[in-house]
């Protein structure tokens, strides 16, 4: 079989019938993130002798005892804010570039425990975005690309996790997000990106940006692979006091589902945004009752921000005390952090109470639904020149990405359609704290009559 474009449940099932090893796998990816990673700008590192090792190690494994589950001997790679011992893990900073940890972050050595094959550290946004950047080239490695398109960005912060799934790079990778971090690259590159419920993941081992609202989660071609990932990932961890001890076993429902669309889920969106939106309902109401919800009027959007740009003020606080920013690439993040130290700490515990309401809202606004629907960014892809925050309409009112990161709830982007140009749309389903599976299980059911994950983009085919 073709490995490239596989998904990770396919991958598996040929790697359980003989059809594939890891060995060959290994040799693929690798070789795949060698030849085309620069071209995305979207690798900090291959760690190929670690991959062929873990190969090796895997493929005797199975030969002796099968499998030990769906990612045995599967490739990937992770955000580079999450550690791997002995290679890079730069955050994305040039200051750091050299920086190199003596240990695997929780979530890798859990995907080592499942028997996943660690190929590549991939690139991402300085520091996770917490300085407050606007434009693409916030990275020492170079503004990523979305695979679509060279001309136009991959999104932030895990701008390479998403680029190197769509480009056929690794069948997986993990990301994370504070606030449209996994989201926001899931939609510009065309794949399926989950951001977990807040406490499901450890984040030890994983920069922090902001300790109430950082989540770390899967960017796969479907959202079937993404749960099967985040069964491995998840799990209470004592190296992170704020992972919960509830268990997580991926496991899709069919039965009905009741979706709820806010009334202004298409306020500011772009025309192929808009259109491909209104297509995926009617997809969606052949399987599920679909109803208008409203949110009532809060501050969201200041909430969530208050609170990350004050945590992340305090997260960076040695970081900038050394005068590190002054060698960030982007020019605003390199006085951002400064900025952050302004807000008041009556401010930041307003705000956190004012979460404990919001979260109560969410509460009623989805009590009886499965998920509520909207587009996962109001825009496609900008381009990779020019300052996002400019460009894009809808950044600045997003009020499911801030109160499904303040409260902390699950999301999922699945790609939806294309716009003129060639770029793609998402639509997300977000849904209760620890109602994965039915947030999941309504993907899945969209992505099983559609096809916008089956399409890759041209100039990286095998």
């Amino acid at each position: 079989m073709n490995p490239v474009y596989a998904s990770v449940r396919d991958l598996s099932e040929a790697i359980r019938a003989g059809e594939a090893s890891p060995v060959e796998l290994a040799e693929v990816f690798t070789e795949r993130l060698r030849e085309h990673g620069h071209r995305l700008n979207s690798v900090v590192a291959i760690m190929e002798k670690r991959a062929l090792r873990e190969a090796k190690a895997a493929q005797r494994e199975i030969s002796l005892s099968g499998p030990r589950g769906p990612l045995h001997g599967v490739p990937y790679g992770v955000k580079d804010l999450i550690a791997a011992r002995g290679a890079p893990t730069t955050w994305g900073a040039a200051p750091l570039r050299d920086q190199v940890l003596k240990y695997d972050a929780t979530a890798v050595r859990r995907l080592r425990r499942a028997g996943a094959v660690l190929c590549a550290k991939l690139a991402m946004i300085e520091l996770a975005g917490g300085m407050g950047y606007k434009q693409p080239n916030a990275s020492f490695t170079g503004p990523c690309a979305t695979p679509w398109s060279l001309g136009h960005w991959s999104g932030g912060s895990s701008s390479g996790s998403g680029a190197s799934v769509a480009a056929g790079l690794v069948p997986f990778a993990l990301g994370s997000e504070t606030w449209g971090s996994i989201l926001s690259p899931a939609n510009n590159c065309g794949v399926s990106g989950l951001r977990p419920t807040y406490g499901r993941v450890s984040r030890h081992g994983a920069m922090a940006l902001s300790w109430t609202l950082d989540k770390l989660g899967p960017l796969c071609l479907t959202a079937d692979d993404c749960g099967l990932v985040l069964e491995a990932v998840s799990g209470y961890d004592p190296g992170d006091a704020s992972t919960s001890r509830r268990r997580y076993r991926y496991s899709p429902e069919k039965d009905d589902f009741r979706l709820g669309v806010p009334v202004d889920a298409l306020d500011e969106a772009q025309e192929a945004v808009a259109g491909n939106f209104k297509d995926s309902l009617r997809v969606l109401e052949k399987f599920a009752t679909v109803e208008e919800v409203r949110f009532p009027d809060f501050p969201y959007e200041a909430v969530t921000r208050t609170i990350l740009n004050a945590e992340a003020a305090s997260a960076f606080d040695e970081f900038t005390e050394q005068g590190l920013a002054r060698g960030l690439t982007a020019p605003e993040d390199r006085y951002g952090p400064y900025a952050r130290t302004a807000v008041l700490a009556r401010d930041y515990l307003k705000a956190l109470r004012l979460r404990e309401r919001m979260a109560r809202i969410a509460e009623d606004v989805m009590a009886g639904f499965d998920a509520l629907v909207a587009p996962s960014r109001k825009a496609v892809a900008s381009p990779i020149d020019q300052e996002f925050r400019k460009v894009s309409p809808g950044t600045a009112k997003d009020v499911m990405g801030a109160l499904g990161n303040g409260a902390g709830l699950p999301a999922v982007s699945v790609p939806n359609g294309f716009s003129g140009e060639g770029l793609p749309t998402g639509l997300q389903f977000m849904g209760r704290a620890y109602d994965e599976n039915r947030v999941l299980s309504a993907a899945v059911e969209y992505q099983r009559r559609t096809g916008w994950h089956r399409r890759h983009p041209p100039a990286f085919k095998p």
